[in-house]
């Protein structure tokens, strides 16, 4: 199990969302003004960003760009003001090689 033995409380729940939620809106954002402007300026044809949705090089990246966001996202619900707590970098490295 991802947690082990600590069990997130709503607080830290919520602060996940949130997070996940900020960053989400910031993504879609830069996401739709980076298309519209290759768009705009003739760079990119409208349905080109579909045809590359199985290459092989863009889930490559993908998959790289998710680890780091999840290890970054853990930070919220591995965190403690709690000595005894889990240290961030030791769950992070447990929780990738969880993913693996």
């Amino acid at each position: 199990m991802m947690y082990r033995n600590n069990t997130p409380d709503a607080e830290r729940l919520a602060g996940l969302v949130f997070e996940l939620a900020s960053q989400l809106q910031v993504e879609r954002s830069q996401r739709v003004a980076l298309e519209l402007a290759l768009e705009r300026a003739g760079v990119l044809q409208p349905d080109a960003v579909a045809a590359v949705a199985g290459d092989a090089e863009l889930n490559r990246r993908s998959r790289a760009e998710l680890d780091q966001s999840m290890a970054k996202l853990l930070r919220v619900l591995t965190e403690s003001a709690d000595a005894r707590g889990p240290l961030r970098g030791e769950i992070a490295k447990s929780v990738q090689e969880e993913i693996r």
